[in-house]
């Protein structure tokens, strides 16, 4: 009788959760998930210290979105955490997320393989002003993890319909160490773009890395670039997000084409948890992507 009535019970909940997911496909519902298999799973990093994956979902419905949001990731009975998009926006049946060991439910997923599934809230969040940027020059500048908030827009901005609206474009991507570079896979399809210059730098040297060694901060002024028609973007460790931000500024950049985004302080999405509120501001409802000219008006706690 305890078999037959545990198997009733997951019959059960098979069917509340198939309810759930048709539910949330006929309505907008920012709190109800919808079913995503794992199709692929790669290991972006190869140091001790720094454990990326990469995960390419399927999604039960199509999730368009646009660069710069981020979606809720829920493994059941596990938790829930957010991540930004790290795939193309035009391809909205799969999606990917890189995701970097940092705790409990962060680990639950390293442990996952493909035809493992889980469960999804979203598109949360702004996105990147590309109408505005349409016709700049663009710098993009992305330690470690932070390139995979990036990655959507630089692909968006690469197709060939679109790399004829923006001029010049520089690249600057750091790593703690040559093991720690995400979406190696990328570097030359992007590099081989037109007017476009991708420039990798570690923080220490390395035997055999011909490449820039130091902080992305210190080496933007050896790189050439048109100072009055460009947009910064940037993302990182908080650390390098401020020294850089600053640099681009001394430099005389307005600080409204100096944009970044604050992934890291979000939990529920939807501003309920009040965990990234920073004065009157929400992260995950007013951003995550706020020019410097918006964070210089918000309490200096971000």
């Amino acid at each position: 009788m305890k078999g037959a009535s545990n198997d009733n019970l997951s019959k059960a909940a098979s069917r509340s959760l198939k309810a759930i997911e048709t539910h949330c496909q006929a309505y907008d519902n920012p709190y109800i998930p919808i079913r995503a298999e794992i199709l692929d799973v790669i290991q972006e990093t190869t140091s001790q210290t720094q454990d990326v994956k990469s995960f390419i979902l399927r999604p039960s419905c199509p999730l368009p979105f646009s660069p710069g949001q981020f979606v809720e990731v829920t493994v059941p009975g596990t938790g829930e955490a957010p991540f930004g998009f790290a795939s193309s926006p035009h391809i909205t049946d799969t999606i990917q997320l890189c995701i970097k060991r940092t705790g409990y439910v962060t680990d639950c997923l390293h442990r996952m393989r493909p035809g493992d599934e889980v469960w999804i809230r979203g598109p949360f969040g702004n996105s990147f002003p590309v109408d505005e940027m349409t016709g700049y020059d663009l710098f993009f500048a992305a330690g470690g993890l932070g390139l995979a908030p990036l990655r959507p827009l630089i692909d968006l901005i690469f197709l060939p319909e679109n790399r004829v609206k923006f001029g010049k474009i520089n690249m600057l991507l750091a790593a703690r160490t040559t093991k720690d570079f995400i979406f190696r896979y990328d570097y030359g399809r992007w590099a081989s773009n037109p007017d476009t210059e991708l420039r990798l730098t570690i923080d220490n040297p390395e035997p055999g890395w011909d490449g820039l060694v130091g902080f992305p901060h210190m080496l933007v002024r050896d790189i050439p670039f048109d100072i009055h028609n460009t947009y910064a973007i940037l993302c990182g460790p908080p650390v390098m997000i401020k020294a850089l931000s600053d640099a681009f500024s001394r430099m005389g950049m307005p600080k409204d084409r100096i944009l970044t985004t604050l992934e890291m302080r979000m939990t529920c999405g939807v501003g309920k948890c009040g965990k990234c509120n920073i004065g009157h501001t929400y992260v995950c409802v007013d951003g995550p992507v706020f020019s410097v000219a918006q964070l210089d008006k918000m309490p200096g706690e971000y």
